[in-house]
């Protein structure tokens, strides 16, 4: 497994963090999902020393991302926020993202809001509701070039 399927893995099981790390894993790079960053981890399991488990601590990240430009800093502060209780003013975040950035987080907060998972439920003329049975695509996909 790679580091990123590592914190894919960590992050499994709640819409919010997999959508924050899907963005620290596609942006830039995936820089800042890299070990190294001061707020990703990796410490070893309880099932022996070779298995490394990898952890984001996104409350870290306005602490720790002063340094970065403003753009970068304005992208991980949203990240955060999907993960954790970090306060952003979306009118502030949203106006310096670039598209392909604007993107990945349009995609988040519809893996966020579990769109991917949204059962496929519709209305008939009398008024009457008829399950078709499956789940609708995603509300806007994770674009498949930031892999």
């Amino acid at each position: 497994m790679t580091h990123a399927d590592d914190l894919r893995a960590w992050a499994k099981g709640s819409y919010n963090l997999e959508a924050a790390t899907e963005l620290l894993i596609r942006a830039f790079g995936g820089r800042f999902a890299a070990k190294g960053n001061p707020w990703i981890h990796t410490s070893a399991t309880p099932a022996g020393p070779h298995q490394v488990q990898a952890w984001i601590d996104f409350e870290a990240i306005p602490e720790q991302a002063g340094m970065l430009s403003g753009g970068e800093r304005r992208f991980l502060l949203l990240a955060a926020s999907l993960a954790e209780n970090v306060q952003v003013v979306l009118g502030d975040v949203v106006p310096g993202l670039d598209r392909g950035n604007l993107a990945l987080v349009l995609a988040a907060i519809a893996h966020a809001g579990g769109s991917h998972e949204h059962s496929d439920i519709r209305t008939d003329p009398d008024g009457s509701m008829i399950i078709a049975g499956g789940y609708l695509d995603s509300l806007y996909p994770w674009p498949k070039e930031n892999l």
